[in-house]
């Protein structure tokens, strides 16, 4: 193999593979992997794939749930020179066939229980559980023996996650993903102590790189779990064998209604790490009162940045719950208006960023890329309030901002307001057009038990500024999202426009 400075995604697992190469690194299932075992797979798949007809640069679809194998192709890829771009496994139809078509994916691996799933004459190699798969083959291929992919060399697609347009893939370099775990581990305080469990997807940027890979940096053992299963997860804390657990705050919301939340031992417990989407803040102070002992740290960022941009740590928590904390060790921000010039402290503007982190724009979208890239910093559409402490709080997403008779609203200061009923499960507010007021501040709510839409006006009235309250309260079911929890509110503007 030629040899390299070393500074890529699959050179952190090799790293860590000479260090501790016994030290178990990943369970799935009944399966164990080593460190050293780990290496090798990712070497022998490495070559599986080229033996495919790949060559370096080409783009290689990821399509399967959360498994060893997933893991491994995802690295393997990057040991090759391969471009992986993650698939949401849930996607299907004309949405799975933008992904696959406007990547260029030359290769698709998946999950054999979804490559029906497949646009017709896309290439498919299983990636586990069938004859002839990724995860099969491993024992009869040589380990890889090629040269080590460069610094600067793509490494994944990155896809937004579509919450209010079409996706566009983020090109992540080695560099790019390898200065954001860095920034992870010395963050959110990872070693290799602690006793991680993966169970959000890891086709999502905040599993995979700000928690999986910095964890086998650092040399932990990682569990990893089909989902975010609420009796497995208690079973494994009061087991002894998970004290660390990342979930965006859907997944925190609904441990916490559990009927046994309140009796299950969790005080083995001990790093609660949330993200995604924004916590309300009466759910999190629900959280801590039940586990006074639990840290939690509230991760903020994007996928355009890898995606960890902000960190608010254990001991910061304290008089600034609704903080998303200050920026991470390679991440500088601004907060900046329309103009892009620096808003003052306390003021409302869109948070800008400049990092190693970053993308290098967006796959074969040349526009997109130099609208959010100006002046020399990244426009991440987040709108966001930073204090003289150098603490940022976010607002909103500027596409969510309400503008209600011409006074804007905040949808998160109102979805706050609405969390401190009891009856609420789960809230999300939008705007609606309306001729009087271009648009209506409206909640879309999942209840929990009786209430009226009368109720729920006048609970945020005695809350905030009344003009601040919804027009409108429409009950639903359930909450559209995708799956790293994030609410769909294009869906809902969509389907309650009419």
């Amino acid at each position: 193999m030629t040899q390299g400075h070393g500074s890529t995604v699959d050179g952190v697992l090799r790293r860590s593979a000479r260090r501790t190469p016994a030290r178990l690194a990943v369970e799935y299932g009944e399966r164990r992997w080593t460190y050293e075992e780990l290496d090798d797979a990712v070497s022998r798949a490495a070559s599986v794939l080229l033996a495919q007809g790949l060559t370096p640069g080409d783009r290689v679809g990821a399509y399967g749930h959360n498994s060893d194998a997933y893991l491994i192709a995802f690295l393997a890829c990057a040991r090759a020179s391969l471009v992986h771009v993650p698939v949401n496994q849930n996607l299907t139809g004309d949405d799975l066939a933008y992904l696959v078509g406007q990547s260029g994916s030359t290769l698709v691996l998946a999950d054999p229980a979804l490559t029906g799933r497949l646009p017709d004459g896309v290439r498919v190699l299983p990636l586990r559980d069938a004859e002839g798969s990724l995860l099969a083959r491993l024992a009869d291929a040589p380990p890889y023996d090629g040269p080590e992919p460069r610094t600067d060399d793509l490494v994944q697609l990155l896809y937004t996650s579509g919450t209010t347009a079409l996706p566009k893939g983020a090109m992540m370099t080695h560099r790019a993903l390898v200065h954001e775990y860095l920034s992870a581990i010395t963050a959110l305080d990872l070693s290799a102590g602690d006793r991680p469990a993966h169970a959000l997807p890891l086709y999502h940027s905040a599993q995979m790189h700000v928690f999986l890979l910095p964890y086998l940096a650092v040399g932990a053992t990682n569990i990893i779990l089909d989902a975010p299963d609420g009796d497995r997860l208690f079973d494994l804390v009061e087991a002894g064998r998970v004290d660390s657990l990342f979930a965006p705050p859907t997944v925190w919301i609904g441990l916490a209604g559990r009927s046994d939340f309140a009796t299950r031992d969790l005080d083995g417990l001990r790093k609660a790490y949330y993200g995604a989407s924004i916590m309300p803040v009466p759910v999190l102070e629900r959280l801590r009162a039940r586990l006074p002992r639990l840290s939690f740290y509230n991760c903020f960022g994007q996928s355009e940045i890898g995606p960890l941009a902000t960190v608010l740590g254990p001991d910061e928590h304290e008089g600034r719950l609704d903080s998303c904390g200050r920026t991470v060790l390679f991440v500088d921000a601004r907060v900046v208006d329309d103009n892009g010039k620096d808003v003052p402290d306390g003021t409302p503007g869109e948070i800008v960023y400049r990092s190693p982190q970053l993308c290098e724009g967006y796959w074969d979208k040349p526009e997109e890329s130099a609208e959010a890239f100006r002046d020399g910093w990244f426009h991440s559409g987040d709108l966001a309030v930073r204090d003289a402490d150098g603490y940022f709080t976010i607002v909103d997403r500027v596409k969510d901002v309400i503008n209600s008779g011409g006074v804007l609203v905040a949808s998160r200061q109102v979805e706050d307001a609405l969390y401190t009923h009891e009856s609420v499960a789960e809230a999300a507010v939008i705007g609606l057009p309306d001729e009087r007021w271009i648009e209506s501040v409206t909640a879309v709510v999942v209840p929990r038990g009786e209430v009226t839409e009368d109720q729920l006006i006048a609970h945020v009235k005695d809350t905030l500024t009344p003009f601040k309250a919804p027009k409108r309260v429409l009950f639903v079911a359930e909450l559209p999202r995708n799956a790293s929890g994030k609410i769909l509110k294009r869906e809902l503007r969509d389907r309650f426009s009419g």
